[in-house]
């Protein structure tokens, strides 16, 4: 009996060392929703997505939207412009969301990060210190079904560090995102 129960706390100790360990650098898959000091944990933190929501298979949201970057310099304080107006329940600091979400530099375009390539949203706590300031601001107040564009400047985002090599530092960012699920 001690033996089984020996076994059992080594087993544990073995899953919770292996859990622990994990590449320590930057995965282009969760740069879109990291913190500002993070940017490889994202889905990590998030676990697999819900089961309730998914992408839908027809409708505004049931395709990779384009980002295009206005023109002229980025702005210095959060932009939050709603393309299309959710009508669900409405996303609320620190309760769980669902989303897709496609992430692009604001100077060129260049996209650095969408949910879309792994096929499935992701789902992760709305939570100050776990995501990008401008998502924490930005998302709160969103409706289920609805799609926002957020245009993030630097100091909202990563910041004078930036997020190498995907984001360079002081990078604004525009990201497009579709609320799923709460």
């Amino acid at each position: 009996m001690r033996f089984r129960a020996a076994l059992s706390v080594v087993s544990l100790a073995v899953a919770i060392l292996i859990a622990g360990c994990g590449s320590g650098g930057s995965s282009s898959s969760t740069i879109g929703i990291g913190n500002e000091n993070s940017a490889d944990s994202a889905l990590a933190k998030s676990g697999p997505a819900s089961k309730t929501a998914t992408t839908p298979t027809s409708g505004p949201l049931a395709t990779e939207p384009k980002v295009t970057p206005p023109s002229g310099a980025a702005p210095s304080k959060l932009v939050v412009k709603d393309l299309v107006v959710g009508t669900g329940a409405e996303a609320k600091l620190g309760k769980s969301i669902t989303v897709n979400y496609v992430g692009a530099l604001y100077n060129g375009g260049k996209v650095f990060d969408a949910s879309w390539k792994s096929g499935q949203p992701t789902t992760f706590q709305l939570q100050t210190g776990g995501l990008i300031a401008g998502w924490t601001q930005g998302i709160p107040g969103m409706k289920v079904g609805g799609r926002r564009e957020l245009i993030v400047p630097a100091a909202l985002g990563y910041g004078a560090k930036g997020s190498p090599p995907t984001i360079p530092p002081n990078a604004p960012l525009v990201f497009v995102v579709d609320l799923l699920g709460t």
